[in-house]
């Protein structure tokens, strides 16, 4: 009577094994196109920021941080952060995690807005996608990692789509939301002006929610940051691979830097695009 009865229960690992097994027979291909172009990308951008000189990206983050913060102290303590990466012997590692940042949010973005633009459309899209998007925010970060390694093998490749499915969530909802939000007074503004549906789209609606989406840009950002350390336990290079090195040889020190090195990232990436986002919305509201 203590026991929960056997005939109850759900064979729900037994279903998940066989449709992975089904989707591997099936889309096994596509997978090996998808992992492929995705690694091209993911390298190209990788070899980028190693292609940059260490000043060069240094003075870059100074001059752009002056230009979108406005306080010259502001954009020096961030170059400074960048500058203290480098003392510590990281700036290759550093360079390698910003190039996986980078490639994971330019994905989401071509991913993430077109399907937040087509949720503000629709709402039985928005239905239907909200629940899986509270699904790939709220499950553990380390159950991306299985469907990754097995659709895409070891490598960089599945480090960029376990990031890819935590990070695009955020860029996806605040484009929705953001939409949604757009006045509709202005709508009628515009269809009375004889705008058609695609210039409302492109010519109202998404620069009015740049502001929102901005937001979901930091924050998609942000989120693919924070993968870093999990990304490496599958391949993935960087500053997160110094972090599981150092906890697997309980090197303390080693530890602190690499994980300090990847606060200081995450801050110059935190500061700029939110300046960039509070920017955008200044330019809007003045």
């Amino acid at each position: 009577m203590h026991e929960f009865p056997e005939f109850l229960a759900i064979p729900l690992a037994e279903w998940v094994d066989a449709l992975m097994s089904w989707l591997l027979d099936t889309f096994g291909t596509l997978f090996d196109v998808i992992g492929h172009v995705m690694l091209i990308l993911l390298l190209y951008i990788e070899k980028f920021f190693l292609w940059l000189p260490w000043w060069v990206v240094i003075a870059a983050v100074f001059l752009v941080a002056w230009r979108v913060i406005g306080k010259w102290w502001h954009a020096l303590f961030l170059a400074g952060l960048l500058f203290l990466i480098g003392t510590f012997g990281y700036w290759n590692l550093a360079m390698m995690t910003l190039g996986l940042t980078a490639a994971a949010v330019i994905v989401s973005l071509a991913v993430g807005l077109p399907t937040g633009i087509i949720m503000a459309k629709s709402d039985l899209v928005e239905s239907i996608v909200k629940p899986i998007l509270d699904a790939m925010q709220t499950m553990p970060s380390f159950v991306y990692l299985i469907p990754a390694l097995m659709f895409f093998g070891l490598g960089k490749v599945p480090a960029l789509i376990a990031t890819l499915i935590y990070a695009i969530p955020p860029v996806i909802r605040l484009t929705n939301v953001g939409i949604r939000q757009v006045s509709q007074t202005v709508l009628e503004a515009a269809r009375a002006l004889g705008a058609s549906p695609r210039q409302i789209l492109f010519d109202v609606e998404v620069p009015l929610a740049i502001p929102s989406i901005m937001v979901g840009i930091n924050q998609t950002t942000m989120m693919a940051l924070a993968m870093v350390v999990i990304a490496s336990m599958i391949g993935a290079r960087g500053l997160g691979l110094e972090v599981l090195l150092a906890i697997n040889r309980i090197e303390v020190g080693r530890g602190f830097e690499a994980g300090i090195s990847i606060v200081f990232l995450a801050i110059v990436i935190d500061r700029l695009t939110h300046a960039l986002a509070a920017g955008r919305h200044d330019t809007k509201t003045g």
